[in-house]
Order: C-alpha cells, then sequence, then structure tokens
C-alpha cells in the first residue's frame, strides 16, 4: 500500500458519531474544499516520509475536536500546523476559517518536538474523531470496533514508513503498539493531559536529549 492507498482507505473510514477529516466537512468552520486539503496535505507528509529513515511513529489515542478534526493531523492543532508541514519541507495553508484555535496537548507536544531533529511521524491509534452522540465538538474515547480499525490501518502505516521504534504516548497506544510491533521497539510515554505533563517532558528529555529550556505557554 503506497501513500495515496492509505490515504483513500482512511477518506473511506466511517463509524457513527465520528467526524473523518479527509471526508467530513464541518459547516462552521472548514473552508469549502477542507476535507480535500486535508487529504491532500496527509498525503504530501506520507511521500516525505516514505523517502526518510524514520526514527518513530508517535502514536497518540484519536483526533481531537480542537486539534486533529481541523488539521487533519495527529497531536496537531492550528497553531502548529505550519511547524508540522515545515519538519516535512511542505507548504502549507489552513483548511479553516475564523480565529486559530489552540489545542494544550498538541501544544505541548510541539514544545518538544520543535527541538528534536530526527524525523517523527505522529499518529493515533483511531485516526478519526469520535465524539459524544450530538455534540461533534466533544471528545469521546473510541470503541473496540473503531480501535481494530485503526489499528488494521496503522499496522499498514507501520509497514509503509518502517519506523526503527515506536513511541506510545499513554496506555491506551501502548497497548495498541505492543500487539502490533513485530519487530520494532515500543517506549511508552505519559501522556501528557490530566497531570501528566511534567513526567511526559522528563521522559521526552531523557529519550532524546531535549534541553530544559524547552517550553510553551500552554492554554
Amino acid at each position: 500500500m503506497g501513500s495515496v492507498q492509505f490515504v483513500n482507505a482512511l477518506s473511506r473510514m466511517k463509524f457513527d458519531n465520528t467526524f473523518n477529516p479527509y471526508a467530513n466537512r464541518c459547516k462552521l468552520y472548514d473552508l469549502d474544499d477542507a476535507p480535500n486539503r486535508r487529504a491532500k496535505l496527509l498525503c504530501a507528509i506520507l511521500n516525505a516520509a516514505v523517502d526518510s529513515e524514520i526514527d518513530a511513529i508517535w502514536i497518540g489515542r484519536d483526533l481531537g475536536h480542537r486539534g486533529g478534526r481541523r488539521t487533519g493531523l495527529a497531536l496537531t492543532d492550528d497553531h502548529h500546523l505550519y511547524a508540522h508541514a515545515q519538519r516535512w519541507g511542505i507548504s502549507v495553508e489552513r483548511s479553516t476559517k475564523g480565529k486559530v484555535v489552540a489545542e494544550r496537548t498538541a501544544a505541548i507536544i510541539w514544545s518538544v518536538l520543535s527541538n528534536i531533529q530526527m524525523p517523527i511521524f505522529l499518529w493515533n491509534v483511531f485516526p478519526l474523531h469520535p465524539h459524544e452522540l450530538n455534540e461533534p465538538f466533544s471528545n469521546r474515547s473510541h470503541n473496540a470496533r473503531e480501535r481494530r480499525a485503526g489499528e488494521e490501518l496503522l499496522s499498514q502505516l507501520i509497514n509503509l514508513l518502517e519506523p526503527r521504534r515506536l513511541i506510545a504516548v499513554g496506555n491506551v497506544a501502548e497497548q495498541t503498539a505492543r500487539r502490533l510491533a513485530g519487530r520494532h521497539e515500543v517506549i511508552k510515554l505519559r501522556h501528557p493531559s490530566y497531570g501528566g505533563q511534567n513526567l511526559f517532558l522528563h521522559q521526552v528529555k531523557e529519550l532524546y536529549g531535549v534541553p530544559d529550556t524547552a517550553h510553551e505557554k500552554f492554554l
């Protein structure tokens, strides 16, 4: 499976009470061609990643309504969209309109990524935005059926990128990473939300030698 086939398969994923940013358009915040923009951006990043020696795939849980739902990129909000694309030598324009929206988890993740030069690909166990019934701007954990579909796609991604290791951000990601790891090393990081920020930053410092000065105003 190549990059185009991967993104096409992702675009076809559909579950109740989920938002697929590569196929669905938010009537409130998305530009008219937002799904196509997000799909093309992800495909371009994948193409660049395939040509790189990937240190790791960092795996989160699922897309959030303030982050990946809008950008189509895991662990990335509007504030860090340009930094994400620039890491892969790609120019990008927002898929959304109105004010720039921040996500706390993305802010913490990118406070350390900005100090790491190694090629790192960001992904999630479940690559869509799961939300509560009739509450499209809420977040919920994906269910078992959604996880199985996400793991199938993640397995394809691992085969496509052939990373040196898998970095699991949180317990859910660790469980999935260990199921799919094969010969790949799995390293677990504390998820930075719910009081885990300091431990996460310490673990990344130990793993990548990120300087103590790596910080950001977390919103």
